[in-house]
């Protein structure tokens, strides 16, 4: 373990080293200390000096291993033998813990932690204060990440009278002992993942000490408050800050208890001369300007961030912070990565202008200079260390209150030509560090992630001329600005790794925009700027310049400016390279000849008249199987040595474009599909998983493309889409190809899963016109990886049955049905929720398939279908509905499908009496309970196919009434009005009067459809106000089909309701007529004859019906009818007779 390196260690000290080793030298040196007994001599005192600093001289980086424990052992019998009333051998004990735990990285252990904290608090309490700094830093190397193992000194330390609060307090005379007790807090605050964080009272201490050292202010000592900002950083992950219960986008000093400091006028002045003097220089910086600012901060002995020397180790060095990951919390990488350590301060930076200004001025003297190089150093840390609280404090806090500061944040007006206004964007365009640009570059990321919600209001693709700016076109400014200073800091910038940020943060904006509702040229203008990067020297820059066409063409796809965008030639937009970008090769670099197969299987998957091809794919395509060029390997860290194609990330990021475009924008993708098939193939024919397992997901894409141009309702027309013969020709690549190896590739489980994904996407015609062992194949692999042990395969594998069983070829074969129903049930039982949740969808299309295949002429099918088999679906089917929502509301599908499925033959027998009465039973209580609405709506759709069912004893059974009574009960108070809308179709499905039961029963759910018309608007949730149309249209049917089966024992009531209620009922009922609403497929017919003939035969119905003597219900409900007709009628013939008029 690595451990802290605390104030007080000298400036221009050496950076840390490697983890250390021992020689013989400290074996020796901690035998003889531990030989020595408490001797007050001066000759002891003398001995003890020189073993300390000989131990604190002694190389580690040379010889064996130091064991921790030693290391403790060791310094619990240097502070034996040191008594608290000779300061100097304090002193020198103090410096001695202080450097062991910091070189040989040692975290103490809790036993010698207890002993060692009760001496360092008593030497603090009786030293003299000249050793306070030296004491201080060895209790912070003691404290590190152990603060939860010092419950017992807590009180001493930061109790109200508690050292470290004495020796922090701003009125603490000496500012090393100052800054050396804020190191203590931090180091307090600091803990190992997985292990507990100090308790949030005195966290709470902590924060405030922090806030109020912030709030001093500001002296000489810059890094004082720089490792106070830090601190602040390291306390925040496992500490609830108390927050006003509404928090409004309010001006800082609201709550910032501080008094104005002014400051100093000669230094303000001074000032001003030097920032106008080099106006000019603030975008392009010198390469020699740069070079000569690297020197100067190296020869200072500064550096931007300390080297991690182990792990979860933090180095606290001058105020250098790295702290370990914390959960929740993600850190900023202030040292970059790979060359990011190369880039320094690129210009001297003022604190009272955001200007960058040239460093060539030879004012100052060497040491001047070398102060003021410290002093940007120092500067640039505070700013890093608050962009690094900030994105800690983003992440930890609720989107909606992140968005009621955007404006304080993100620009929305251009701010050149205006007043200053300070936002994220003027620190990425105007900051001189790099480092500090990519922290407010990640920051404005944490922002704009998850903020497609928000920014989905934005629009501006009207003129908005008014006396106010709505609040739409306010955030569509901010979005058009954040676009606009991104490219220019994309334009300026030199350094590698803040480009990688700055091109990341596009592809998060890109991702979240709303492009279909903001005018067009934004993405043109992204797009044409980020294509010379694809040729840029480092591969992280062409990585993130993929992903950010990826977000180009997966938001709002198909958008119809991306689509012009994909047809240009693939020079357009490369000739523009600026100085940014150097190393750029010819624009028609990706302009190579492929392999033969590609070039014939182009011409072949090309259909007539097509359009352009698509450069982006060619450039992918490249990407992924040709060699690289070696004018762009130089950089690569992350190639293999000797490896002939481009690094892995950069394949991989061409992948997902790829399918990003087979999703997107398949009508282009289809002109390349045997070249795509040819990519696939050779990608899960590699040996790396990773390249094999986004072969298999770009093969889903495709397959699902293929599938999606063959649906009902696509608007593709026929002669479009690429020909069944094609796509056989597709997947007989596929399956003679490294498919089904990757299938049955057991070592890779996710590779496995995927390509089960992959093979159930394909076009069910172009399987039944594989070849038939191709076939046998697919069924056999299927459900042979059913009984993988591992959960995503076997999830994977079921979703892929369940599909099949779909397929026209398959679907009246009995024996795999019947096998495949098997290994569902077998999914059912699986431990795993994903499992039986794709177990139950693959169930409720198997019965689907059942219904599907009842309804065909041939009874082949039902009579040959296992009694048993179905038995056991059944049972599995009850069980699965008691099981969580993502597995019941497929469950009770299943279940509604199996009872209208049954045949009379299967009612007749005894063993499933039962079965069917706990099916029903089931049923009804999923209608009834709080479920998910999703699974409600399942089970009023399943009792609608139980009623579809003749062969049940609908009306007679006693569970009739049962069901009856939870559909009337949804239909008149459920708060999902698609629910309702479900349950009062399934009350209209019932073909015969005596399926409805007693005449009570009837009356019953007559009275709770009309209760269910008059609440029809009675909702608190906006959303559903779109339903009301459908749900009066579903309950009208639903009447009027209960008034057309109606015997003359029902018709009192019926007439009683409408005495009530009848001017509601019909003026709902006329509306039906004239309008119809469709929508939520509720089966209600929509053409004016269909919805007429319904009321005619309803009247023919009631005239029919036999009414008793004397009895008056019967007129008056032909009565309703009639009047309803005339009302109809006569306002159809007005309409006629207005429209002859106004011809």
């Amino acid at each position: 373990m690595a451990a802290v390196q605390v104030a007080g260690s000298l400036p221009g000290g050496p950076p840390r080293e490697a983890p250390p080793e021992q020689g013989n030298g400290f074996s020796c040196l901690s035998a003889r200390l531990r030989a020595l007994r408490p001797d007050d001599s001066s000759s002891a005192r003398t001995e003890i000096h020189l073993l300390f600093d000989q131990l604190i001289s002694e190389n580690y980086s040379e010889g064996g291993g130091v064991a921790p424990e030693d290391v403790s052992t060791l310094l619990v019998q240097a502070c034996r033998l040191v008594p608290l009333n000779q300061n100097h051998l304090v002193s020198k004990v103090s410096q001695l813990i202080h450097h062991l735990l910091n070189r040989l990285q040692v975290i103490v252990d809790e036993q010698n932690l207890d002993f060692l904290l009760a001496y360092t608090i008593s030497a603090l309490q009786q030293c003299s204060s000249w050793t306070h700094v030296e004491i201080l830093q060895a209790l912070a190397a003691l404290v590190y990440c152990n603060g939860s193992k010092c419950q017992k000194y807590l009180p001493d330390l930061l109790g109200k009278s508690g050292v470290l609060m004495k020796f922090s307090n701003s009125t603490q005379p000496d500012p090393e002992v100052r800054r050396a007790a804020v190191h203590c807090m931090a180091n307090l605050c600091l803990s190992v993942p997985g292990q507990p964080y100090l308790e949030e009272s005195y966290q709470n201490i902590c924060f405030q000490a922090f806030l109020t050292t912030l709030q001093s202010p500001k002296s000489s000592d810059m890094d004082d408050i720089t490792f106070c900002m830090k601190s602040m950083f390291h306390g925040l992950p496992g500490l609830n800050i108390e927050m006003p219960t509404v928090l409004y986008p309010t001006p800082l000093p609201q709550y910032d208890g501080r008094p104005p400091v002014k400051p100093p006028q000669s230094e303000s002045s001074a000032s001003r001369p030097t920032l106008n003097k080099k106006k000019k220089s603030k975008v392009k910086p010198k390469k020699t300007q740069q070079g000569e600012e690297e020197e100067e901060e190296e020869s200072s002995g500064e550096r931007e961030a300390a080297p991690v020397t182990g792990p979860g180790r933090v180095n606290l060095r001058e105020g250098n912070t790295r702290r370990p990951h914390s959960p929740g919390v993600q850190s900023l990488p202030l040292d970059g990565s790979g060359a990011a350590g190369k880039d320094r301060v690129s210009s001297p930076f003022s604190s009272f202008g955001w200007k960058r200004v040239s460093s060539s001025e030879s004012d100052y003297s060497d040491a001047e200079g070398g102060m003021q190089s410290k002093m940007r150093s120092y500067q640039a840390k505070v700013r890093q260390g608050a962009l690094a609280c900030f994105l800690s404090t983003i992440k930890s806090i609720e989107k909606k209150v992140l968005y009621g500061y955007w404006s304080a944040f993100v620009p929305d007006t251009p701010e050149l030509g205006s007043p200053q206004s300070v936002s994220l964007m003027t620190l990425t365009l105007k900051d001189p560090s790099p480092k500090t640009r990519a922290c407010a570059l990640q920051v404005l990321s944490a922002i704009l992630e998850g903020s497609k919600q928000f920014l989905s209001v934005a629009e501006d693709t009207s003129d908005h001329r008014r006396a106010f700016t709505p609040f739409s076109v306010m955030i569509a400014s901010s979005i058009r600005e954040l676009h606009r200073c991104l490219l220019l800091a994309l334009v300026a910038e030199s350094s590698s790794q803040t480009l990688t940020q700055i091109i990341k943060c596009l592809a998060n904006l890109v991702s979240n925009s709303p492009y279909n509702r903001l005018k067009l040229s934004l993405l043109t203008k992204v797009w044409n700027q980020i294509k010379p990067y694809l040729r840029h020297k480092d591969v992280n820059v062409r990585v993130s310049s993929l992903t950010l066409l990826g977000a180009i063409v997966s938001t709002h796809a198909p958008l119809p400016e991306v689509q012009l965008l994909l047809q240009q030639p693939c020079s357009s937009g490369l000739s523009n390279s600026n100085s940014a970008t150097p190393h750029l090769s010819p624009p028609d670099w990706w302009k190579k000849g492929t392999s033969g197969p590609f070039l014939e299987e182009a011409s072949v998957s090309s259909p007539k008249g097509s359009s352009e091809p698509c450069w982006l794919i060619r450039l992918c395509i490249s990407i992924v199987v040709l060699p690289k060029e070696d004018s762009c390997s130089g950089s690569d860290a992350a190639s293999a040595a000797g490896s002939t194609y481009e690094p892995s990330p950069m394949r991989l990021e061409a992948l997902q474009v790829l399918a990003h475009l087979a999703r997107g924008y398949f009508s282009m993708a289809r002109l390349y599909l045997m070249e795509l098939g040819e990519v696939i193939c050779r990608c899960m024919g590699e040996a790396d998983p990773s390249i094999q397992l986004h072969g298999a997901k770009l093969l889903e894409e495709v397959g699902t493309g293929l599938i999606q141009q063959y649906r009902r309702d696509s608007n593709i027309a026929p002669d479009q889409r690429v020909p069944v013969t094609l796509v056989v020709m597709f997947w007989t690549m596929m399956l003679n190809g490294p498919l089904p190896r990757a299938l049955q590739n057991s070592e890779h489980p996710t590779l496995q899963a995927s390509a089960c994904d992959a093979l159930s996407s394909i076009l069910p015609e172009a399987f039944s016109n594989l070849p038939s062992d191709r076939q046998i194949l697919c069924i056999t692999l299927l459900l042979g990886l059913n009984d993988s042990k591992n959960r995503l395969v076997k999830a994977a594998t079921s979703r892929a049955l369940g599909v099949y069983v779909l397929f026209p070829c398959l679907r009246q074969d009995v024996i795999f049905v019947a096998d495949t129903a098997n290994a569902i049930l077998m999914s059912l039982q699986d431990k795993s929720l994903n499992v039986r949740a794709k177990a139950a969808w693959s169930l409720g299309n198997l019965t689907d398939t059942l219904i599907v295949n009842m309804e065909t002429p041939d009874p082949s099918f039902q009579e040959e279908f296992s009694g048993l088999l179905l038995l056991k679906m059944l049972r599995s089917a009850i069980e699965a509905s008691k099981d969580k929502d993502k597995v019941k509301s497929n469950a009770v599908r299943a279940l509604g499908n199996l009872l209208h499925f049954l045949q009379p033959s299967h009612i007749q027998k005894p063993r499933f009496a039962e079965i069917i009465e706990e099916s029903i039973q089931a049923l009804i209580s999923t209608v009834l309970i709080e479920a998910a609405m999703k699974v409600r709506w399942n089970a009023c759709y399943a009792l609608g196919n139980v009623f579809k069912n003749p062969a049940l004893p609908l009306g007679t059974a006693p569970w009739t009434s049962q069901a009856y009574n939870a559909l009337t009960s949804v239909v008149t108070s459920c708060k999902n009005f698609k629910v309702r809308i479900r349950s009062a179709t399934a009350l209209s499905i019932p073909g015969k009067r005596e399926h409805y039961g007693s005449v009570d029963q009837y009356a019953e759910i007559w009275n709770a459809l009309v209760t269910a018309l008059q609440k029809s608007e009675d909702t608190t949730d906006f959303l559903e106000f779109k339903y009301c149309a459908s749900l009066r249209t579903q309950i009208c049917q639903a009447l009027i089909h209960l008034l057309s089966l109606a015997s003359a024992s029902d018709l009192p009531s019926l007439k009683d309701t409408l005495e009530l209620n009848g001017d509601m009922i019909q003026s709902y009922i006329l509306q039906f007529l004239k309008s119809g609403a469709a929508g939520d497929d509720t089966g209600a017919p929509h053409s004016p004859q269909e919805r007429d003939q319904m009321v005619r035969t309803a009247l023919e119905h009631i005239s029919s019906v036999q009414a008793l003597a004397g009895d008056t219900a019967k007129r008056a409900i032909m009565d309703f009818l009639e009047e309803i007709l005339t009302i109809y009628f006569d306002s159809g013939s007005q309409v006629a007779l207005l429209g002859l008029t106004n011809r």
